[in-house]
Formats: C-alpha cells, sequence, structure tokens
C-alpha cells in the first residue's frame, strides 16, 4: 500500500462520532479525508472543516458534512489531521507546499488535537531542506521579498503552470524561502510575521500532538511530542 495512504488511514483511527474534524490539504491529507469518507458511509457522524477549496470539494463528494469556521466555538476542533512537507524530531513542522498554510495555521490553532500525516520521506532532524512558504500579500510584494532576501531568506515567488503568480485561496502569494537549517524556528516564525507585508508563514511550532509515519515498507510509527511513541 501507498505510505501516504497508509499513513493516512491510520490517522483516522482516533476519528470518533460527534467529533468536528478539521480536514487537512495535501496528497497525505487527501487519504485521510477519503477514508473519512468511506466512514461516513458506513454510519460514523461527524461534521467537519476544510482546510483548503481542493478539501472541501473532496468532502463535499464524499458526503461528509461541512460546517463553516464562523459556525464554530474558539478552539472548537477536536481533531485535525493534516499532512506535513516536514517534520523535525520536537514535531515542528514545515508546511504549505500545498499553497494552504494560512488556512491550516487557523485550523490547527483551533484544534485540540493536531494529528499530522507523512511518508517517512518528511521526517528530519533538523527543519530547512524543503523550502519554507510565506504567505504574502500582492500590495508591494516585491518590497516584501526584498525584506525576506535580507533576512536571508532567498524567496522565490511561486508561480503556477501558467507561469504567472500562484494565488491561494485567500487571494495572496507565496514566496518559498530557502533560510537553510533552522536551528530557532520559534524564533524565524516570530521573524517572519513581523514583516509587514508578510501574513503568516509555514513554520507551525509547538502545533501538532503526534505525527503518524510511514515507510516504504509499509511500517508504521507514531511519534508524539516530548518524544513518546
Amino acid at each position: 500500500m501507498d505510505p501516504k495512504r497508509r499513513a493516512g488511514e491510520e490517522a483516522v483511527k482516533w476519528v470518533e462520532d460527534g467529533m468536528l474534524v478539521g480536514l487537512g490539504t495535501g496528497s497525505t491529507a487527501y487519504w485521510a479525508i477519503m477514508d473519512i469518507g468511506r466512514r461516513v458511509k458506513e454510519g460514523l457522524k461527524i461534521t467537519a472543516v476544510p482546510t483548503s477549496i481542493r478539501s472541501e470539494e473532496l468532502a463535499i463528494s464524499l458526503g461528509i458534512r461541512l460546517v463553516t469556521l464562523d459556525s464554530i466555538q474558539p478552539d472548537g476542533i477536536d481533531l485535525t489531521i493534516d499532512g506535513a512537507d516536514e517534520a523535525d524530531g520536537d514535531l515542528n513542522l514545515i508546511k504549505g507546499g500545498g499553497g494552504a498554510l494560512l488556512r491550516e495555521k487557523i485550523i490547527a490553532a483551533h484544534s485540540k488535537r493536531l494529528v499530522i500525516v507523512a511518508d517517512a520521506s518528511k521526517a528530519v532532524e533538523t527543519l530547512g531542506r524543503f523550502p519554507l512558504p510565506v504567505e504574502i500579500v500582492p500590495f508591494g510584494s516585491k518590497l516584501t521579498m526584498g525584506r525576506l532576501e535580507a533576512l536571508g531568506g532567498h524567496p522565490a515567488l511561486r508561480l503556477n503552470e501558467n507561469g504567472e503568480p500562484y494565488v491561494t485561496d485567500n487571494g495572496n502569494y507565496i514566496a518559498d524561502c530557502r533560510f537553510g537549517v533552522i536551528d530557532d524556528a520559534a524564533a524565524l516564525e516570530t521573524t517572519l510575521n513581523l514583516v509587514p507585508g508578510v501574513v503568516e508563514n509555514g513554520l507551525f511550532v509547538g502545533m501538532a500532538e503526534r505525527i503518524v509515519i510511514c515507510d516504504e515498507n509499509g511500517a508504521v510509527s507514531v511519534r508524539e511530542r516530548g518524544g513518546q511513541g
């Protein structure tokens, strides 16, 4: 079985009747949503909030009942299952390769539990091999990119298949930055969000409760924050 599918389906075991579930975005979260849809058809009763238009469309096609963020209470999401581009030993993450980092972070911040699903290639000792996505507003984007360059980020504006700036679900651009090894993810997260024109960045620090990893042989391991698992 595809490691991404195996990891996604393993995480769905924590979904229970009555939960409000956050639906992540990306190739591994896709399989979690697919399995949730299967369980809904078998009688699982949940509601869900998606982190992207793509996840919303998939959930609707599977008959998963969705609610809007404005209709829920702060910190009212029981469990969110999402993917990651990188996860270090402390479960700090780089996310945003799929372009949904802003919505993903909002939903993660209001989730009681954030479970990350990934194949083994996403587990790293230190973050920084994968470019760090930074969501920026189009207004003054070149100036904002200049600030990111000055911070050592070597930003590259993400482009779509037509060679035009990639536009997120919230109408923003993404600058993919290469800071190299990120020794202090919390400090960099704060620094980036203080730059005028930056909406949010793809560093998720101290947010994940656990990560479900599947290797190419189908072996699943679960790592919990604090080194347990």
